[in-house]
């Protein structure tokens, strides 16, 4: 079985390898990606700050965090899980969804334990749907619900589903601006490194997920 899975991690690395290779004469007239780092926040209106606020807090544990003093409109920042929400209040919301719909747009959020998130959410009285997804014999659990406003929020385990790029290396990691990464630094010198080092990180971090799949450790 580890000589399966070293094979499999070598064929990974070399496709991805000639993937980046193949890409990157086709990539040298493309417009430069924009200097992104990751998901900074999202944004709500909703009718009630002081109610959106108590259902974020207690029932997704956000927290309550300081905004610009220069704001002279009702609204609430919060924060947690890496990932900001800021509310504005205002009158005329878009009416309230009646159904629980996943196709909806919505916010997902990685859970450790489904069961217990629907154990609190059934002690909170908040109505929920479930949803399973199978792919290649992994199995995502999913659940939505919505806010006092009607925006839809799906708890789910789907990091049990492997990361696959459908072209060389489009991922990167969450960075924050106080540090410049190595992989940073490294493009200054070489972009079609870069292209390969990200390309590595990605299939080292596929063949982690697949591990964990197959033999239900913690790494």
């Amino acid at each position: 079985m580890g000589k399966e899975i070293v094979s499999a991690e070598e064929e990974m690395q070399r496709w991805l390898m000639e993937s980046s290779s193949s890409s990157s004469s086709s990539s040298v007239h493309e417009q430069p990606k924009l200097p992104l780092l990751s998901l900074n926040h999202v944004s709500f209106v909703c009718k009630s700050v002081a109610e959106t606020v108590r259902f974020y807090e207690r029932v997704l544990g956000f927290v309550l965090i300081k905004r610009p003093s220069s704001f002279d409109f009702e609204g609430a920042w919060l924060f947690n899980y890496g990932i900001g929400i800021h509310l504005l209040e205002v009158e005329d919301v878009p009416a309230k969804k009646a159904a629980i719909n996943p196709k909806d747009n919505h916010i997902s959020f990685q859970c450790s334990d489904m069961k217990l998130v629907m154990k609190k959410l059934e002690e909170m009285n908040i109505e929920y749907v479930t949803a399973v997804v199978e792919e290649g014999g992994i199995q995502v659990d999913q659940l939505f619900f919505h806010d006092p406003d009607g925006y839809m929020i799906e708890i789910c385990n789907c990091d049990n589903l492997p990361v696959l790029p459908l072209s060389s290396c489009p991922l990167k990691l969450p960075k924050t601006n106080k540090a410049p990464s190595p992989s940073t630094l490294y493009s200054k010198f070489d972009n079609r490194s870069l292209d390969l080092q990200c390309a590595m990180e990605v299939a080292n971090q596929m063949m982690d997920n697949l591990v964990k799949n197959m033999f239900d450790i913690s790494i």
